[in-house]
């Protein structure tokens, strides 16, 4: 999958782990000496500090307009230490999970990131919403229906806003998908087809069943569910069918799937047909109706689509950052007290679809209703 270009290669895990000094001097060039927290931003805390808080939603957050760190929360002190130097806040905002919850005394910090495993998404938006701070949660949601009821009744509860972490709809090509859906220039789509697979080459969490819930599709396939409910505008199926691929590599995936292909009925009409796979390469989305089609290629990558309508070639200008423009939105949602539009009811649609999924998979493809 394609990384951001511009300083992704300065701020990395060996770095962080391994190099203590020279990640320090990193992460500082990578932040260019700014200001720790001007005033026109909001301070966002960072919960886990792997690849992609690392790689992807440093050198994005530095690109945004209105947001800026000003804590994490990490199982490594070192790492901990390295994130206050480089982003000049005080090294008792760098917490540890057992003390996460002391972030309620923390002004400096008004929306919390939450970037660990899957299995980990439901405790930690929980904690994050009771020390009162406003929450995204990197998608998926979490790993199942009741633990995402769980977790949106306490950011209610709390009177704290959610949002799930998908960058697509912040990406030009995908407010096009949406737009035609929502005002019918080809009419009504009719079928949607495509999906998102790479080659993981070794043992990594997203393939154990405790920490992800599942396989590519909680990682991957999750990308062209959305854009199968983005071209129904917004309504989510009503039934599904799925069946999983044989295992090329059953070391790798014991307990979760290495490819899984699935179909959507919509209400409407309309058809999805997708795939994943931790052993193949696909990347792509096509949307057809009556009177035209939309088409994106490398559709889910951080940067580098390009597509097409019937009408010819899509040309936009290149956001500088999906990631950025994610939490901006998300900064203005805080401060202009109004809800995400990838909120935390968007990620428990998905848990559903994606447990339908599943279940027509494990019956042999039987056709499976989603849950309203």
């Amino acid at each position: 999958m394609n990384q951001p270009p511009s300083i992704t290669a300065l701020v990395t895990r060996r770095r962080f782990l391994g190099h203590a000094a020279a990640g320090a001097a990193a992460l500082t060039f990578a932040v260019r000496g700014r200001a720790q927290a001007q005033p026109k931003k909001l301070g966002w805390c960072f919960v886990g500090l792997g690849d992609y808080a690392t790689k992807v939603l440093v050198p994005s957050i530095e690109m945004s307009e209105h947001c800026w760190v000003t804590g994490v929360v990490t199982g490594s002190p070192d790492k901990g230490r390295l994130w206050a130097k480089a982003f000049r806040f005080p090294e008792t905002s760098a917490y540890s999970y057992d003390t996460m919850a002391r972030i309620a005394d923390n002004k400096d910090i008004d929306i919390v990131y939450v970037v660990t495993p899957n299995a980990l998404h439901c405790e930690h938006v929980i904690a994050a919403a009771k020390a009162g701070k406003h929450v995204v949660c990197e998608k998926p949601f979490t790993t199942n229906v009741p633990d995402a009821e769980r977790a949106l009744a306490a950011c209610k509860a709390a009177k704290v806003k959610l949002s799930i972490g998908y960058r697509m709809h912040f990406d030009p090509y995908h407010d096009e998908l949406r737009r035609l859906a929502r005002e019918r220039e080809f009419g009504d789509f009719t079928l949607v087809k495509g999906g998102f697979s790479f080659v993981m080459r070794q043992k990594v969490w997203r393939a154990e069943r405790k920490l992800a819930g599942g396989g590519p599709l909680m990682d991957l396939g999750i990308y062209f569910l959305q854009s199968a409910c983005m071209a129904s505008n917004g309504v989510p199926p009503v039934a599904v069918t799925a069946k999983e691929g044989p295992k090329t590599r059953p070391d790798l995936f014991a307990d979760v799937e290495e490819t899984i292909d699935w179909t959507m009925e919509f209400a409407s009409g309309l058809r999805g047909e997708g795939s994943t796979s931790y052993q193949k390469n696909l990347n792509q989305v096509r949307a057809e109706a009556p009177r035209g089609y939309i088409e994106i290629r490398t559709a889910y990558s951080y940067n580098g689509q390009t597509g097409g309508t019937s009408k010819g070639e899509l040309h936009f200008p290149t956001p500088i950052s999906q990631q950025a423009r994610q939490m901006d939105d998300f900064a203005r949602c805080v401060r202009e007290d109004r809800e995400s539009p990838v909120s935390g009811e968007m990620g428990l649609r998905d848990l559903k679809i994606i447990e339908a999924i599943y279940a027509s998979a494990a019956q042999d493809g039987k056709r499976v209703v989603v849950k309203a």
